[in-house]
C-alpha cells in the first residue's frame, strides 16, 4: 500500500499564518494539552512570531501553544527533542567572522594582489559560494571533474584556480580548529532530526509550514514530516491550478541524452523553487490539498486566480486576452505611480495614516528599499507615529558606527579638514561636556576655512598659530581649545603613520580612541552594543587573519562588516502598522499591505554577480542561477497581493535618474488591463503641504536711515555698491560676511593672495633683486601649505609669469619701485576712503603709477568707461592727497599687470585702461578725476544720502552671488 503523505497548501488569497493557526486549533484544539503536545517547523524566527500572533487572534481565550521551532537554529536537536541525544554528536560551528579571517588570509597567501579590507570582502563572498555548495551538497572535488572547454575566459579560470586552492586548504584549517561549517552543521541536523522522526515519530503532531527552501536537506526532512502518522507539510501559495504543461515547462530538465548539456529552468518563476523542493521530495503537486481554513484577513478567491495567470512564463502570456474576467480580475489592488522616493514615502506615509482611522484596522509597507523605509518613518513621525522596520538598519548608518568610520577617515587622510571637522562635530562625541566642545569645534571650523593646511595634526598647529588676521575671538578659542581635542587624537596619528601594522593593533588603538571621545554612552544603547560586540568579535578574531594591515585598509574593512550588519530597533512601535523588508514579510499579512518601490533593480533586485563561480560554472555543478532571486522576489510579491486591500507604489525616477517600472508591476497592468490607481491619494499628496496661495517677495530695497549707514568704505568695495547696493548693505550694515568652504580649492582669490606675498617679500627682503624672485616663487610651490592642485597645474604658468615680472622691472631703470602692498586712508566728501595698493612706482618725469597684479584677466575697457572697475583711480586719490605714507605725487600712470596668458602664446602683460594705442581710451590726466566722480555720485547716494539699497542694481557688474539667497533672487528676479 502506498505511503500516506499529509501534504497540504494555503492560496495565496488567505492569510497564511491565521489560517495555519485556525487549522491547528480545529484539528487538535478540543484537547489543549494535545495541541501543546505538537511541534510546528517555521523557516525563521519572524515566523515563529507571526504564528503566535496568529494563534492568539484564533483562541478567543487562552491557549497552550505547540512549540515553535526555526529550521535554520543553531542548536534544532535540542529545540525539537524533549532530551539531547548525546549518540550522534554534530561538532560545534565555525565563527562567522573566524572564519572569514581565515579565509581573507588564505586568500593573500594564495598569491592573490589584495590588501587586508579587500581580502576581507572576497571573503565574505568566497563564504558565500561555499556556503551554497554545502547547502546543495556539491563536493568541491567537482570543481576538478569539470571540463568546461575553451571558452571560459582567463579571468574565471583564475578565479577557479584560487577558489580550489583555497578550498584546498578551508579543510585543514576547520580540522585544527575541531569545527565544522555552520551550513554544514545544519545539514548534519536536519538529517538527525529526520532519522529521529523516521525510526521513532513524536507523540505529538508535527507541522512543517512555510518552509520553501529547496535545499535537499530540508527536502529530505520535510519528507520524513509528511509520512508521519501526525505529521504535515503546509506551503505556501503553491499553483496546484496551472496547467500541467506550464508546471513542466519550468525544469528543471534532465541532461541531453547526446550533449549532456541541459535546457536552461526558469528559474525567475515564482513556482520554480517550489517545484525543485517537490521533485527533491519525490512528490507531485497533485498530492497536495487544500487547507481547509479561512480568516477576515483574506482576499477574494479570484485573486489567486488572478496572480497564478500574472506569473505565467513569458511564452505562456499571449493568451491572457482570451482569459476570463474572473482570471484578471484584481479588485482591491490599487496602484499609484509619483514623480520622486519623497513624494512616494510620503503618499505611503499617508496611506498608513489613513489605516488608523479605521479602530482595529492594520497596515504594512513591505520593501527591499531601506531609504524608503527610513524616509516613510520619517514622514510617519510628523503625527507622532513610531513604526519599527523589522529589516533594521546596517551598522554603518548608525551614530555608533559612522563615529567608528569619521575616525578611522580622519587618521587615514592625516586629519584633513574636512574628515577632522566630520569627526569632531559627531553627536556621540563629548556627550558630558557637549556644548563647550562644541563651541570649540566650530571655531576650528571657521579657522580652517579655506584652501587645506599642511597634512598631519602638526599640519593643524602650524595653521593656527599663522591665524593673526583672523578674528581674535576665534582664533583664542581655537588655540585654547584645540591642545585638548589634538591631545585624544594623537595615538592614533602614530599608529597610522608608521606603515602596515597587526589589524589587532589598529583596531585596540581605534577603540580606545572612540572611548576617550564618546565616552561609555557610546556603547549603551543597541547600535552601541552592536558595535561594541564587532569590535569584540573582530580583536578576538584578527589573529587568525592576515597578518598586517595598510591603516587605510581599516576603514574599509569596518565598513564592508558594518554594512552586513543590521540593527534591529527593540519592539515598541505602533502595534497596528509595521514596515517590513520582503524576508520579514514572509506569512506575514494585514489588513492594507503595501508593496513599495516596484522599480526595476529594486523589486526585483539585480541579481548579485558572484566573483568565484562563472554562472557556467555554476549550471555544470547544479547550483543555483544568481536569477533565481528574481523568482524569490516574484513568489513574495505573489504573497503579499494576497492581502484584502494592496497598494502598489513606484517613483518615475530616483535620485539621479529616471527609472523602469518593475517587471512585475508591467505584468499586472497588462494582466488587469490597468490596475485602479489611487486617485485620492493623489491628491491628498499635492495638498498635504500646498501653501494655498504663493506670494512671491519683492525686490529688496531697504533704507535704513542716513546715520545708520556707513561712513566708510574701501576701494574695492565701490563696484559691489553701486552694482547690487543690497550686497554692501548685507556685508557692511548686517555684518554677514561669507564663508570660505572648507579645504576649498584654491580659487582665483587665494592664487593672487600667494602671489602678492611672494613678491612683497621680494621687495622688502629682496630689494627686487631679478635672480631672487623665481626661488621666492619656487619656495612658495615647495611649501607642504601649497595646494597640490595649484603646484600641479599652475606651477610651469606661475614660473615663467614670475621671470617677466622680474625681466620687466629690470628692462627700465628709470623707474623705480616705492612700495609693495600699503594700506592707506584719506576722507573725501564725508566718508573715509581705504585702500591697500599692490605696487606703486615712480616714473622717470617723477609722477606715480598705480600697478595692480593680476593672476587672470584685467578689467574690461568697457566695464571702466560705465564707471566700474575703478580701483586704481581710487587708490591714486588716495595717494595724491597723502593717504599712503611716504608716498607723494601725481597719479599719471595705472597699469594691470596681468599673469595671464599674453598674445605671443607666452605668460604676463601690461594693460591698462589709459593705453593711448587702445581704442575709447581714458586719458591719463582724466583717470583720478573720473574716478572721484563716479565715487562722489555713489557716497552721497548710499552712505551720505538715503537711497534705499536696492538688489542687483546692475546686474551685469555684479557676478558674485553671496547673497542671492538672502535676497531671494530667484523669486523677483526677471518679473518686471
Amino acid at each position: 500500500m502506498p505511503e500516506r503523505l499529509h501534504l497540504y497548501t494555503i492560496p495565496p488569497h488567505r492569510a497564511f499564518a491565521d489560517a495555519l493557526a485556525i487549522g491547528l486549533i480545529r484539528r487538535f484544539g478540543s484537547d489543549p494539552m494535545r495541541l501543546a503536545r505538537g511541534t510546528v517547523l517555521l523557516p525563521n524566527n519572524r515566523a515563529k512570531r507571526a504564528i503566535q500572533d496568529a494563534f492568539v487572534r484564533a483562541s478567543a481565550g487562552g491557549l497552550l501553544l505547540p512549540r515553535l521551532v526555526a529550521v535554520g537554529d543553531p542548536e534544532l536537536d535540542e529545540a525539537v527533542f524533549d532530551a539531547v541525544d548525546d549518540a550522534e554528536p554534530v561538532p560545534p560551528a565555525v565563527e562567522p567572522l573566524q572564519r572569514r579571517m581565515i579565509l581573507a588570509r588564505l586568500i593573500q597567501a594564495s598569491g592573490s594582489p589584495v590588501d587586508a579590507a579587500e581580502a576581507v570582502r572576497l571573503a565574505g563572498e568566497l563564504a558565500a559560494t561555499l556556503d551554497q555548495l554545502l547547502i546543495e551538497e556539491v563536493h568541491p572535488r567537482r570543481l576538478r571533474e569539470l571540463e568546461l572547454g575553451p571558452e571560459l575566459s582567463a579571468h574565471w579560470e583564475r578565479s577557479l584556480a584560487l577558489f580550489e586552492t583555497v578550498l584546498t586548504r578551508w579543510p585543514e584549517e576547520l580540522a585544527k580548529l575541531g569545527r565544522i561549517d555552520l551550513a554544514e552543521r545544519r545539514r548534519r541536523l536536519l538529517d538527525k532530526v529526520a532519522k529521529r522522526w523516521r525510526q521513532t515519530p513524536p507523540l505529538g503532531f508535527v507541522c512543517a509550514a512555510g518552509i520553501t527552501t529547496s535545499a535537499p536537506a530540508f527536502a529530505r526532512l520535510l519528507r520524513v514530516v509528511a509520512g508521519m502518522p501526525l505529521g504535515m507539510v503546509v506551503l505556501p501559495g503553491l499553483a496546484t491550478g496551472i496547467s500541467d504543461a506550464e508546471w513542466d515547462s519550468l525544469g528543471p530538465f534532465p541532461p541531453d541524452p547526446v550533449t549532456g548539456r541541459r535546457r536552461r529552468s526558469v528559474e525567475t518563476h515564482p513556482q520554480y523553487h517550489l517545484k525543485l523542493l517537490l521533485e527533491r521530495m519525490g512528490v507531485h503537486r497533485s498530492e497536495f490539498d487544500s487547507w481547509r481554513a479561512a480568516s477576515e484577513l483574506d482576499a477574494p478567491p479570484a485573486r489567486s486566480r488572478a496572480i497564478a495567470s500574472a506569473m505565467q512564463p513569458p511564452e505562456l502570456t499571449h493568451g491572457w486576452t482570451d482569459l476570463p474576467r474572473a482570471e484578471r480580475r484584481l479588485d482591491g489592488v490599487r496602484a499609484l505611480e509619483v514623480a520622486t522616493p519623497a513624494e512616494e514615502a510620503q503618499a505611503i506615509a499617508l496611506a498608513l495614516r489613513e489605516t488608523l482611522e479605521t479602530p482595529g484596522r492594520t497596515a504594512a509597507l513591505v520593501t527591499p528599499d531601506r531609504a524608503l523605509a527610513r524616509r516613510v518613518a520619517a514622514h510617519c513621525a510628523r503625527w507622532g507615529l513610531a513604526i519599527d522596520d523589522s529589516a533594521g538598519q546596517p551598522l554603518s548608518v548608525l551614530p555608533p558606527g559612522t563615529l567608528l568610520l569619521a575616525l578611522a577617515d580622519a587618521a587615514s587622510q592625516a586629519f584633513a579638514p574636512m574628515a577632522l571637522l566630520t569627526l569632531l562635530k559627531h553627536p556621540l562625541v563629548m556627550p558630558e561636556t557637549r556644548l563647550e566642545w562644541l563651541e570649540g569645534a566650530r571655531s576650528l571650523d571657521r579657522a580652517l576655512r579655506g584652501p587645506r593646511p599642511a597634512p598631519g595634526l602638526t599640519g593643524i598647529d602650524r595653521h593656527l598659530a599663522e591665524q593673526d588676521g583672523r578674528d581674535g575671538h576665534l582664533r583664542r578659542v581655537a588655540q585654547g581649545w584645540w591642545p585638548e581635542a589634538r591631545a585624544l587624537l594623537a595615538p592614533l596619528e602614530v599608529l597610522f603613520g608608521i606603515g602596515p601594522q597587526p589589524l589587532r593593533a589598529l583596531i585596540a588603538t581605534l577603540r580606545e580612541a572612540a572611548q576617550a571621545l564618546g565616552g561609555d554612552s557610546l556603547w549603551s544603547r543597541a547600535d552601541g552594543r552592536a558595535v561594541a560586540d564587532l569590535l569584540d568579535d573582530l580583536e578576538r578574531e584578527v589573529a587568525h587573519g592576515p597578518a598586517l594591515a595598510e591603516p587605510d585598509a581599516l576603514g574599509l574593512m569596518l565598513r564592508t562588516l558594518m554594512d552586513e550588519t543590521a540593527v534591529r530597533p527593540p519592539q515598541g512601535g505602533h502595534p497596528r502598522l509595521a514596515i517590513l523588508g520582503v524576508i520579514e514579510a514572509r506569512l506575514q499579512t494585514a489588513d492594507l499591505m503595501i508593496l513599495g518601490g516596484l522599480n526595476e533593480g529594486v523589486w526585483p533586485g539585480l541579481p548579485a554577480p558572484d566573483p568565484w563561480l562563472a554562472p557556467r560554472i555554476r549550471a555544470e555543478l547544479g547550483m543555483p542561477g544568481l536569477e533565481r532571486r528574481i523568482g524569490l522576489a516574484a513568489h513574495d510579491l505573489a504573497s503579499g497581493l494576497g492581502a484584502p486591500e494592496v497598494l502598489l507604489t513606484r517613483s518615475r525616477r530616483d535620485a539621479s535618474a529616471p527609472t523602469i517600472a518593475s517587471r512585475f508591476w508591467l505584468r499586472l497592468e497588462a494582466l488587469s488591463g490597468g490596475l485602479e490607481r489611487a486617485g485620492d491619494l493623489a491628491v491628498w499628496l499635492k495638498g498635504i503641504d500646498d501653501p494655498g496661495a504663493h506670494e512671491p517677495a519683492e525686490r529688496p530695497a531697504p533704507m535704513p536711515a542716513v546715520a545708520a549707514r556707513p561712513k566708510a568704505i574701501s576701494v574695492t568695495e565701490v563696484d559691489r555698491l553701486k552694482a547690487d547696493p543690497y550686497a554692501f548693505y548685507a556685508r557692511r550694515m548686517l555684518r554677514l560676511m561669507p564663508l570660505d568652504p572648507v579645504d576649498a580649492d584654491p580659487s582665483a582669490a587665494w592664487r593672487g593672495t600667494a602671489v602678492h606675498a611672494v613678491l612683497e617679500n621680494w621687495f622688502e627682503i629682496d630689494d627686487c633683486a631679478p635672480e631672487k624672485l623665481s626661488a621666492r616663487a619656487e619656495a612658495m610651490l615647495a611649501d607642504e601649505r601649497t595646494h597640490p592642485m595649484m603646484r600641479a597645474l599652475w606651477q610651469p604658468r606661475l614660473r615663467e609669469a614670475i621671470d617677466w615680472i622680474a625681466t620687466q622691472i629690470a628692462a627700465d631703470p628709470a623707474r623705480k619701485v616705492l612700495a609693495v602692498e600699503k594700506r592707506g586712508a584719506i576722507v573725501f566728501d564725508g566718508v573715509a576712503l581705504s585702500g591697500t595698493f599692490d605696487r606703486i612706482d615712480r616714473l622717470a618725469d617723477g609722477n606715480l603709477a598705480i600697478v595692480d597684479y593680476k593672476t587672470g584677466k584685467p578689467p574690461s575697457l568697457a566695464a571702466v568707461r560705465e564707471g566700474f572697475s575703478l580701483q586704481l583711480g581710487l587708490l591714486g586719490l588716495i595717494a595724491e592727497r597723502g593717504g599712503f605714507d611716504g608716498i607723494a605725487g601725481r597719479a599719471t600712470g595705472f597699469e594691470y599687470w596681468s599673469l595671464s596668458r599674453n598674445k605671443f602664446g607666452g605668460f604676463g602683460y601690461v594693460e591698462s585702461p589709459c593705453d593711448p594705442k587702445r581704442r575709447d581710451y581714458l586719458p591719463a590726466n582724466e583717470f583720478v578725476d573720473r574716478a572721484v566722480a563716479q565715487f562722489e555720485g555713489a557716497a552721497r547716494m548710499w552712505l551720505t544720502g538715503d537711497e534705499p539699497f536696492t538688489a542687483k542694481l546692475h546686474p551685469d557688474y555684479a557676478p558674485y552671488t553671496e547673497y542671492d539667497q538672502l535676497m531671494r533672487r530667484d523669486e523677483w528676479y526677471g518679473r518686471d
